[in-house]
């Protein structure tokens, strides 16, 4: 018999290994989306950054959001999750602060796998990267993700294509997601077009992981997201034994 304990006053419930703190937006969030629970095949706790806005995180990079950050970050640490991602590349702002307010591994931006990339590809390589908004992702929100110079970004953004800037960074209300899944492709083919040096493409944002099956068939090179890197930390902290015969 397997005798369990109760490891933390604060629970009550259990199961949920990936806490992910979540904007206070609202637009649609499809199956893909960081912020659709569907996406995944395990349970995830969701936490709202309360007043975390998706202007005063892109836009402003309004440094009194750390306190919030770090309150929600600290609810879903005591609530039992055993990591916490975000849900918006951007909330790299806010990497290093939130990781030194827990205990528990924090990831909270897709950008953390640059590195990871740049060293799996051939020399000479580049990484090619999509984002919600190119005009407004800084050197800080790289640095904050042990992002160097010495590793060769291609960087284009969504902030041009109408039904992705309407639905997602204006909040709409409505999402065409064959409308975006086209924009997302074109923007990515005329990347790699421009680039032909680019082996791997990461998308950024939250809002484009629905779409990469498509941009790997569009462009030939491996996609990175959100998911394949929550995907990764979650089976680090739930590893399962393996079966079979030799």
């Amino acid at each position: 018999m397997t005798v369990y304990t109760a490891d933390n006053p604060k629970r009550s419930w259990y199961g949920e290994a990936i806490g992910i703190l979540i904007l206070d937006a609202t637009y649609p969030c499809i199956p893909g989306n960081v912020g659709n629970a569907t996406t995944y095949d395990f349970p995830v706790r969701y936490k709202v950054v309360k007043d975390a806005s998706i202007e005063r995180l892109l836009t402003q990079r309004d440094p009194n959001l750390l306190e919030p950050f770090i309150t929600a970050a600290r609810e879903l640490q005591d609530e039992g999750v055993r990591a916490i991602t975000g849900a918006c590349g951007f909330m790299a702002l806010f990497q290093p602060q939130i990781q030194q307010a827990v205990t528990i591994p924090v990831f909270m931006s897709s950008l953390l796998q640059i590195p990871f990339i740049h060293q799996i590809l051939p020399p000479g390589k580049k990484t090619g990267v999509i984002t919600a908004n190119a005009s407004v992702l800084t050197p800080e929100h790289f640095t904050n993700v042990g992002v160097s110079d010495k590793m060769p970004l291609v960087i284009r953004g969504m902030e041009k294509q109408t039904e992705f800037c309407e639905s997602v960074l204006e909040e709409k209300g409505t999402l065409d997601s064959e409308k975006v899944e086209k924009e997302v492709v074109g923007v990515a083919k005329d990347m790699v077009e421009e680039h032909p040096d680019i082996d791997a493409i990461l998308l950024e944002c939250s809002d484009l992981p629905p779409y990469a099956e498509a941009v790997f068939k569009a462009t030939g090179r491996a996609v990175f997201d959100f998911i394949t890197m929550i995907r990764y930390v979650h089976s680090a902290l739930t590893p399962t034994p393996y079966s079979g015969f030799m």
